[in-house]
C-alpha cells in the first residue's frame, strides 16, 4: 500500500523471498560487492572466503534439519565425508592407486555426491521416527565414528590415514575452473563458481523453508506430538529433513577439499561436527542467513587464532613457543557456544535482528 510500504496485504506479499524493499536493496547491494571482492583481495583471502562459501553450504544443511526440524544430528561429518569421496571417486584417474571412474564433469559428480548422501541420510532417517533430543545426537554421533573406521580400513578408496586421496576436479565440459586464464586468476574463478553455488543452495533452502514441508518441520521442530495430532507425518517430513540435510552436506563435502586438492580420512573427524553445530548456533538456528554468517565467522576464526600469540603472551609457556592453534580453536569452539547460548540464543542473525529493530525505532529505542 501506499504510504505503509511493510503492511502486506495478502498471504503471497507477505511470504515472499524478498518481502520489503530493504530486503531488496540489502541483497544487491551485497551481490555487487560479493562480485566485485576477487578485484580487490589477494588471493590467499579468496580462497579463504571459497572455503566460506563451500561450508556456508554444509551449514544451511545441518540448519535444516537442526533448526528448522528441531532434530539434532552430529553426524554431519559423516555425509560430508559420503559426498567427498564419492566425488572423488567418480572424478578419480582410473588408472591411479585408489578408486577413480575419470568423470572430471563437475555437472555429474557433485549432484551424484549429494545423492549418495541422501540416500545415507534416508537410510538414517527411521532412527529420527524412534529417537529425538540427546539420544538422536548421541546415535548420530555415533555415524562419524562408524565413518572414520570404514574410512580408515577402505584405503583402496580413500587412500588410507596420512596418505589421502586427490580431491574431485574441477571441471565443466572440459573447461577447467581451476586454472588462472586470461580472464581470471586461479582463486578469482574458485570464488565465483563457490559463491554462485551458495546462492543457489541458499535460494533453494529458503523456498524450501517457506513451502508446505518448511512449514512441517516447524511444527515438528515445536512440539512434534502436536504436530502429529493435526496431521503432520512425522516419519516422513522426518525422512524428508534428514534427505535434504544430508544433500547438502553431500554437496558441500564434494566440493570442500576442491580448493586444497586434496584429504584424508582424519579431515572427517569429529572436530568437523562440532565446527557444522557451532556454525549454526552462532549463526543462529532456524534461519537461512544465520547459518551462513555462522559458516563465515567459524570458518574465519582460525585467521584470528594465528594472531593470538601476539595479542595474548600468555597463550604459550616458552617465549619463542608457536601456540597449538588446534587446541586454541577447540576452546574457542565450546565457549562460543555456551555465551551465544546463553547471551543471544538466536545467535549473530539475532544481534542483527537487534541493532536492526533499535535504528528502526530510534530515537524511540527504549
Amino acid at each position: 500500500m501506499k504510504g505503509r510500504p511493510l503492511l502486506h496485504t495478502s498471504y503471497a506479499s507477505e511470504m515472499a523471498l524478498f518481502n520489503t524493499p530493504a530486503k531488496r536493496v540489502w541483497f544487491g547491494v551485497l551481490l555487487a560487492v560479493a562480485v566485485a571482492v576477487p578485484f580487490l583481495l589477494t588471493d590467499d583471502i579468496l580462497q579463504l572466503l571459497a572455503l566460506c562459501c563451500v561450508a556456508a553450504i554444509g551449514a544451511i544443511g545441518l540448519g535444516l534439519v537442526t533448526g528448522y526440524a528441531g532434530q539434532v544430528s552430529l553426524g554431519h561429518a559423516f555425509f560430508l565425508a559420503i559426498g567427498a569421496y564419492t566425488a572423488a571417486a567418480i572424478s578419480g584417474d582410473p588408472d591411479g592407486r585408489v578408486i577413480g571412474f575419470g568423470v572430471t564433469n563437475m555437472l555429474v559428480w557433485l549432484p551424484a555426491a549429494g545423492l549418495a548422501a541422501a540416500a545415507a541420510g534416508v537410510l538414517v532417517a527411521p532412527l529420527a521416527t524412534r529417537l529425538r533430543g540427546l539420544y538422536l545426537a548421541i546415535v548420530t554421533l555415533g555415524l562419524v565414528f562408524i565413518g572414520q573406521h570404514i574410512a580408515s580400513e577402505w584405503s583402496s578408496l580413500t587412500g588410507g590415514v596420512g596418505v589421502g586421496r586427490p580431491a574431485a576436479s574441477l571441471e565443466v565440459f572440459g573447461y577447467q575452473l581451476a586454472t588462472t586464464d586470461a580472464f581470471a586468476t586461479r582463486d578469482q574463478k574458485l570464488f565465483w563458481l563457490m559463491l554462485a553455488l551458495l546462492l543457489v543452495f541458499a535460494l533453494a533452502a529458503r523456498n524450501l523453508a517457506r513451502s508446505k514441508v518448511g512449514r512441517a518441520f516447524t511444527a515438528i521442530r515445536d512440539r512434534d506430538i502436536a504436530a502429529g495430532v493435526i496431521g503432520v507425518n512425522l516419519a516422513r517430513y522426518k525422512t524428508i529433513a534428514f534427505a535434504v540435510s544430508s544433500l547438502y552436506a553431500g554437496c558441500a563435502g564434494a566440493l570442500l577439499y576442491t580448493v586444497s586438492g586434496y584429504f584424508d580420512p582424519s579431515s572427517f573427524s569429529l572436530l568437523l561436527s562440532v565446527q557444522y553445530i557451532a556454525m549454526v548456533l552462532i549463526g543462529g538456528a532456524g534461519t537461512v542467513s544465520g547459518a551462513i554468517a555462522g559458516a563465515f565467522f567459524i570458518t574465519l576464526l582460525p585467521r584470528l587464532t594465528r594472531e593470538l600469540q601476539a595479542w595474548v603472551p600468555f597463550i604459550s609457556t616458552q617465549p619463542n613457543e608457536v601456540p597449538n592453534v588446534f587446541q586454541v580453536e577447540t576452546i574457542l569452539y565450546g565457549v562460543l557456544i555456551i555465551v551465544f547460548l546463553i547471551f543471544e540464543p538466536r545467535g549473530l542473525f539475532g544481534l542483527w535482528v537487534r541493532a536492526r529493530n533499535y535504528w528502526k525505532a530510534w530515537p524511540f529505542s527504549y
